[in-house]
């Protein structure tokens, strides 16, 4: 069955849009099918324009295309703008784990999820990174976005920072590619030192929670909505960097100073 639509079925914006192609474009054409569907002084707005769309349907493509675009500049500059005033919780806030030189002059911040495969593919370089180039400090900010089992995780993690092997547990956590229930988590503490009973404790309290709730509005402030995502300085790179990457980001920021 076919159906007919009125201008009354366009959406409001699509009408400013449409509205501003005709003042634009109507103007100044001269072939005579735009002529032919011009705006006659006469003639109500409503029926001049839907008369103009009919004739020329690839204004409101090129115009949503202009708009959408310009709002992910927007957005863009909106992300940018948050990384440069949350540096405070980026590089300083207690809860989140560091490692590699604890008073580097760069500071590599990590977004990452245990169970996220690009996370665990990255998670190599990022330790090759500590190694090879002194000057870095890395800070964890636990994001889990693929379910419960990454949360407990997370919970984990942060939780073994009191029993002082939370680099070891980490790097063992993105290692493994166990199904990170309560039991594989445990094992994996138990093969790196830590006290798994301690452990199962510690990681109940729920403070862990909060910490993970503030990453996450941290995360959506900034623009990012997956894993991993680094960031060094003003820069947001989101997405798995393999070791010459995270020295490009690195270089990139040491050239800044």
């Amino acid at each position: 069955m076919k159906t007919s639509y009125s201008w009354k079925h366009f959406p409001h914006s699509l009408l400013v849009i449409a509205t501003l192609a005709v003042l634009v474009s109507g103007c100044s054409t001269t072939s005579k099918e735009t002529k032919s569907a011009s705006v006659s002084p006469q003639e109500p707005t409503d029926a001049a324009i839907e008369r103009y769309i009919r004739a020329h349907p690839e204004v409101i493509e090129q115009s949503l295309q202009g708009l959408l675009a310009k709002r992910e500049a927007e957005l863009k500059e909106r992300h940018k703008a948050a990384l440069a005033t949350k540096q405070n919780e980026l590089l300083h806030d207690p809860a989140s784990p560091v490692s590699g030189n604890p008073k580097g002059e760069i500071t590599l911040v990590e977004f990452y999820d245990y169970r996220c495969g690009f996370c665990k593919k990255a998670a190599s370089a990022v330790t090759e990174l500590q190694k090879v180039d002194p000057r870095v400090r890395v800070v964890y900010k636990d994001f889990p976005i693929l379910g419960e089992p990454s949360e407990l995780a997370a919970k984990a993690a942060l939780a073994s920072q009191a029993q002082g092997k939370h680099q070891a547990f980490h790097e063992a956590l993105l290692a493994s590619h166990a199904d990170m229930s309560k039991e594989a988590i445990l094992k994996i503490a138990v093969n790196v030192g830590l006290d798994a009973k301690r452990l199962e404790t510690d990681m109940a309290n729920p403070k862990w929670q909060a910490v993970i709730e503030k990453n996450r509005a941290l995360a959506r402030e900034l623009g990012i909505s997956g894993t991993p995502g680094f960031i060094v300085g003003n820069e947001l790179v989101p997405g798995w960097l393999d070791l010459n990457g995270l020295k490009e980001l690195i270089a990139r920021a040491g050239h800044g100073r």
